[in-house]
């Protein structure tokens, strides 16, 4: 699903990755870990096709980072789920509108996306939130709808960038708990994230950064 081959990658002279070769599998769960500006956030936006590598290649669903069109880049993107630290949700929007607004874009019909987004808007405990903005929310049902805006499009993958990171322990462990629910269903994960103590509580599959090298733990 998720192929590295010899990736490199630099910023302003500075060699960030150098030769990283990994692969994740349909339904894999694993957590990507490394000191800040070692390159995690590189690897997540290499795999939606934001940056590319100096060299080597990069594969996301059958694209190659190596002959990827521009006009095939968005089709990729829609078939991935991201969340991020910032949450980066739409703050004139309300939950509902958060949600639906990736499938609004993609020419859903109105019907489909009403069914879709009720169903995630329950499935996540947001339905007293539904018209709420995001200023609105606590960081955690922030997180959430940000969640709920990554899965609406049943992506093959989601790709989470420090999710946890604006959050308290409890609300950490709740968007930990989601993750592991939606995982189990047959969604992979691929997690950057510096809180060891969740990847204590939920071991999974870790790879880590460290020196431009990556090394499984």
């Amino acid at each position: 699903m998720i192929e590295f081959y010899n990736v490199s990658l630099s910023y302003n002279g500075k060699r960030i990755l150098n030769n990283i070769t990994f692969r994740i599998l349909k339904g894999e769960f694993v957590y990507l870990i490394g000191a800040s500006g070692a390159g995690k956030s590189s690897i997540l936006r290499m795999i939606y096709f934001d940056d590319f590598p100096d060299s080597g290649t990069v594969i996301a669903n059958q694209f190659s980072s190596a002959k990827i069109t521009a006009k095939e880049i968005p089709y990729v993107r829609r078939s991935l789920g991201v969340i991020f630290q910032d949450f980066k949700l739409l703050p004139d929007r309300n939950v509902f509108d958060n949600i639906a607004f990736s499938m609004r874009v993609t020419g859903v019909k109105p019907k489909e996306i009403r069914k879709k987004v009720l169903r995630m808007i329950a499935e996540l405990g947001l339905g007293p939130k539904r018209n709420h903005l995001p200023l609105e929310l606590s960081g955690g049902e922030q997180q959430k709808v940000a969640i709920a805006r990554a899965l609406v499009n049943n992506p093959f993958i989601l790709l989470a960038d420090e999710p946890t990171g604006n959050l308290d322990p409890v609300a950490s462990m709740e968007i930990l708990e989601i993750l592991q629910r939606i995982n189990s269903r047959g969604t992979a994960v691929l997690m950057a994230t510096h809180n060891y103590g969740l990847i204590k509580k939920y071991p999974h599959r870790t790879m880590k950064l460290e020196n431009g090298e990556l090394v499984e733990q």
